[in-house]
């Protein structure tokens, strides 16, 4: 398959088709497919005879499992830096959905994460199913979330952004709803329907009348249950303050999260603590992207992700040597390098009112 054909273009009715086709890999994002989305989108909103714009998966697993990261690897191990120049234009597409004029459809159908999650939570018509995974695996690769992430789980009610995001944890629909991180539930069978139904709509208006007579409620999700303990536990300074609570909260799921965060990079795991706290204080996505362009040039030059990558994709040993490997010998000092500011280098995405992306912070 060339790069031509890894994101198909069509129009029905009034609605302009997006499909990601790399099937065999999952859909995961090349520089190439970044950039042809971009494309499409400027393209489609200048286009009055198109009214909203729907991305979705090609082949059965999923729409999106990320940026293609066997390739950020290759590229970061041998020091090249094109994956800053791929980062650089993602990031700047995930502004650009977010403030996107006309209704951007995303279906989160199947495998939903990383990347494919900043080309779709972003959208303002967000669709989930019965067989939604949605993630931002980052820590799990020795990475730190980024498009947009950040300022999307910081957004989530409580802590369950920290919780995802120092876990690495997929959700299933009803938790993305939850979280925010989606809008609708509609079953997977319906979705062929819905598709048809959306070529006959002519405004924003009928685009969402339309979701919402093919939506039903979404099956019983596993957050709403732990609220209390990732409340409270989620709620420390540090890591290892987090840590503590969790395996001593009496909790056996939450005793399972400690496990589950032990495992990770102990410098990703402090640098997205503290990158989800400063998103929370940013003015919005814009500055959130910004901030998180920082953090990824600088997780490219450590060993951790290229190492996070070997152990999860490449050996797949499920054995990650970490450097540093212990929590306490990753200094405040260390994490502050990761959000300093790059000079020329710079995103310089945040003009200070652009748009807020999906909203303010919640509390509830």
């Amino acid at each position: 398959m060339n790069h031509d054909d890894s994101v198909l273009l069509h129009t029905e009715g009034r609605v302009r088709h997006i499909t990601l086709n790399r099937p065999h890999a999952l859909n995961a994002l090349t520089h190439a497919m970044v950039r042809r989305i971009d494309a499409a989108l400027a393209e489609a909103e200048a286009d009055d005879s198109v009214t909203a714009v729907l991305i979705t998966g090609a082949g059965e697993r999923g729409l999106c499992a990320g940026g293609d990261i066997r390739w950020i690897h290759d590229d970061a191990r041998a020091g090249v830096g094109a994956a800053m120049d791929f980062w650089r234009d993602e990031y700047r597409l995930n502004a650009r959905i977010a403030r996107f004029p006309k209704p951007y459809v995303a279906i989160m159908d199947g495998i939903t994460m990383g990347g494919g999650v900043g080309v779709s939570a972003h959208g303002s018509v967000r669709v989930v199913t019965e067989r939604s995974r949605v993630a931002m695996p980052e820590t799990a690769i020795g990475f730190v979330p980024d498009v947009g992430g950040t300022y999307l789980l910081g957004s989530a009610p409580g802590e369950l952004g920290t919780h995802l995001a120092l876990t690495a944890d997929a959700v299933g629909a009803a938790d993305a709803l939850l979280c925010g991180l989606a809008d609708h539930f509609v079953r997977a069978q319906r979705l062929p329907g819905l598709t048809t139904a959306l070529a006959g709509c002519g405004t924003a208006a009928e685009i969402e009348r339309t979701v919402r007579r093919h939506a039903s409620p979404a099956p019983s999700g596993e957050l709403a249950a732990h609220r209390e303990w990732i409340d409270s536990c989620y709620r420390a300074d540090t890591v290892e303050e987090i840590l503590d609570r969790l395996d001593n909260s009496g909790v056996p799921a939450a005793k399972q999260a400690a496990a589950t965060i032990a495992a990770k990079s102990p410098t990703a795991l402090k640098v997205t603590l503290a990158a989800l706290r400063r998103a929370r204080r940013l003015p919005g996505l814009e500055a959130a992207l910004d901030q998180e362009f920082r953090t990824s040039c600088v997780a490219y030059a450590r060993p951790d992700l290229v190492e996070g990558v070997r152990a999860q994709i490449i050996d797949k040993d499920r054995s990650p040597r970490w450097t540093p490997a212990e929590l306490a010998e990753v200094s405040e000092d260390e994490v502050a390098l990761f959000f300093a500011p790059l000079g020329a280098r710079e995103l310089g995405l945040d003009p200070g009112s652009r748009t807020t992306g999906r909203g303010s912070r919640t509390t509830d």
